[in-house]
């Protein structure tokens, strides 16, 4: 079954997203459930740290368990562990558009700008987080090795 469902992503998922350099979007390629290459430099996980645990910048401490966060939500899966059960480049799918994977996730597309209908005007065509910041995110999510007990 676990193959079989691989295969079906595989040939389902797989796209190639053209870059929209007007709005600074980087070219990236879907393969599978995964974005292989990075959209901008190595991440720091220190700053992926600190985007992951700013409320006005990302959010995602509203939604996931963060660890050391005291106050997190519950609506998204916790993100202790993650790096273990995901890879870096699944990861980053799941940060640029992670309705690729689940088209009914309520999780942000926070690097995806095409397709979005309910955007404010001021933010159309600019993503959540940069490049740079998606990397600084992936490195920090990649690090989170150990399940919380």
């Amino acid at each position: 079954m676990c193959v079989l469902r691989q295969q079906v992503l595989a040939v389902f998922f797989t796209a190639v997203c053209a870059p929209v350099m007007a709005q600074g979007i980087a070219a990236y390629r879907i393969d599978a459930d995964a974005i292989a290459a990075p959209l901008a430099e190595v991440g720091d996980a220190l700053r992926g740290r600190a985007i992951a645990g700013n409320r006005e910048q990302s959010g995602c401490v509203l939604c996931h368990a963060i660890p050391g966060e005291k106050i997190s939500g519950n609506i998204g899966p916790p993100l202790a562990g993650v790096g273990a059960r995901l890879s870096g480049p699944q990861l980053r799918l799941r940060l640029v558009d992670s309705t690729r994977i689940n088209p009914q996730s309520p999780m942000p597309a926070y690097y995806r700008v095409d397709g979005l209908t309910q955007v404010a005007a001021a933010f159309r065509g600019k993503p959540v987080l940069n490049a740079q910041e998606i990397e600084d995110v992936v490195a920090w999510l990649a690090s989170l090795r150990e399940v919380a007990q």
